[in-house]
């Protein structure tokens, strides 16, 4: 997920987004501790694109305030 492509989404969309991530997280882990995750790249794939998202909230709560 692009750092760019982000900031053109809502923060509306950016909240669904990272709930969706968080739950995907949550998954991945489940399957990770039960020997069923075949793809154990995706657990930091996942945790860089939820910092992603959370940096991007972060600009757009600082920007008006700039």
């Amino acid at each position: 997920m692009k750092a760019s492509s982000l900031r053109d989404m809502t923060r509306d969309e950016l909240l669904q987004k990272l709930s969706q991530l968080r739950e995907a997280l949550f998954n991945l882990k489940f399957q990770h501790v039960t020997g069923q995750l075949e793809n154990t790249a995706q657990l930091p794939k996942t945790r860089k694109d939820i910092a992603q998202i959370l940096t991007v909230l972060r600009e757009m709560e600082q920007k008006p305030a700039a």
